[in-house]
């Protein structure tokens, strides 16, 4: 599933991604997990069968080194893409508002008995993003260099 990419520079460390199975996807998920997004990042492509999201990543693969190094942590632009997609829908999701900052918290997938089914985005908000698809195909790429998270902190969940 997993293969290591390089940002154009030349640098290591890109992620390239992709999940064809339900057991694939929760290393997306993981990843993707406390993404952000403006809801104009989002293009869902009905002609070539795609849901394109530019989202703005942690970079949870590296927050042990960062923090082994006592360097600040970080974020990278990432383009997540869902393919085969035969249907979206938008649900909790102001679509007018083209100021909405968009964050992801899980990315599922539901299986029918076909191997088609349903990807869903969870948003915070209450909010999600659900895409059918014929078969289960999510690619993740980072597509910029990294760059410092603004905060300097790492996402927190209160359990």
């Amino acid at each position: 599933m997993t293969r290591d990419a390089k940002f154009e520079e030349g640098g290591e460390g890109a992620i390239a991604l992709r999940a064809e199975t339900k057991d694939d996807l929760p290393v997306i998920a993981a990843l993707v997990q406390d993404a952000v997004l403006p809801i104009t990042e989002i293009a869902w492509e009905a002609k070539s069968r795609r849901l394109a999201l530019l989202i703005n990543r942690f970079r949870w693969e590296d927050k042990a080194q960062a923090e082994a190094e006592k360097r600040p942590y970080e974020r990278v632009r990432s383009l997540l893409v869902i393919s085969d997609v035969t249907h979206v829908a938008s649900m909790g999701i102001d679509r007018s508002d083209r100021d909405v900052v968009l964050s992801i918290l899980d990315v599922a997938f539901e299986e029918a008995e076909d191997g088609a089914g349903r990807v869903t985005l969870t948003l915070a908000g209450d909010g999600a993003l659900a895409a059918d698809v014929e078969c289960l195909d999510v690619d993740l790429r980072d597509v910029e260099r990294p760059y410092r998270a603004p905060s300097g902190k790492v996402p927190h969940h209160p359990e």
